[in-house]
């Protein structure tokens, strides 16, 4: 029965990992060869979808260069990989399994656009319409890509009172990041982790400890 339960909920992983991942691309894929760069398509007030593109994380934020930004989302996408291995194992939720999913799913979705996206694309710009090109040929080398977004949800758009300083009279939008589905299915995932399953970060810094533990034995066995 343990058996049987493992490869179930290997396989639900595996395939609400791959879900994510064709939701991901084929959404990116249609804006990127639809899309001029920075163009907008207003759905609602509060809802747009606009074609940008990113060198950094979630959002578009930027914390480090592009190659060691795309080999620290490797590793963190290993790590997590492996841990959800031995979670697989365990006796642990499916709920808790769809979370970990989700996080993972959402950050391969990310490091696929930096790995290949330069390679199979030429480059999006204001004026032309990005294209598929022989692989290799496109506006970037490996891992230099470009994360494509495109959601874009200004719920508040307002101007900051004359009275303040520096930002008198400037606009302001409320949640003004455009982000893309592998952000959104990461930002879930995190926010369902620290809501309904915290006390899981003992298993996972218990997971790491008994790993490295093995390791230094087996080293000096």
């Amino acid at each position: 029965m343990r058996t049987n339960d493992t490869l179930r909920n290997g396989c639900l992983s595996l395939l609400l990992i791959l879900v994510i991942l064709v939701i991901d691309q084929l959404i990116k894929i249609e804006v990127k060869t639809h899309f001029s760069l920075g163009e907008s398509v207003r759905v609602t007030n509060w809802f747009y979808l606009s074609f940008v593109e990113n060198n950094g994380m979630a959002y578009g934020m930027t914390f480090f260069n592009k190659i060691v930004l795309s080999m620290f989302r490797i590793i963190a996408l290993l790590a997590i990989g492996w841990y959800m291995c031995q979670v697989v194992r365990r006796k642990h939720s499916v709920g808790y399994l769809v979370v970990l999913s989700m996080i993972f799913a959402g950050a391969a979705g990310n490091i696929l656009d930096s790995m290949f996206y330069g390679l199979i694309f030429d480059a999006s710009s204001p004026y032309t319409i990005s294209q598929f090109v022989p692989f290799g040929t496109g506006y970037a080398s490996f891992l230099h890509g470009k994360v494509v977004d495109m959601f874009y949800f200004p719920l508040i758009v307002t101007t900051y009172p004359d009275w303040m300083p520096w930002k008198g009279g400037e606009e302001f939008v409320f949640f003004a990041p455009v982000f893309n589905f592998a952000d959104a299915c990461i930002s879930v995932g995190i926010v369902i982790f620290f809501l309904f399953y915290r006390h899981e970060m003992e298993d996972i810094s218990a997971s790491f400890k008994g790993y490295f533990k093995k390791k230094s034995h087996d080293k000096h066995a």
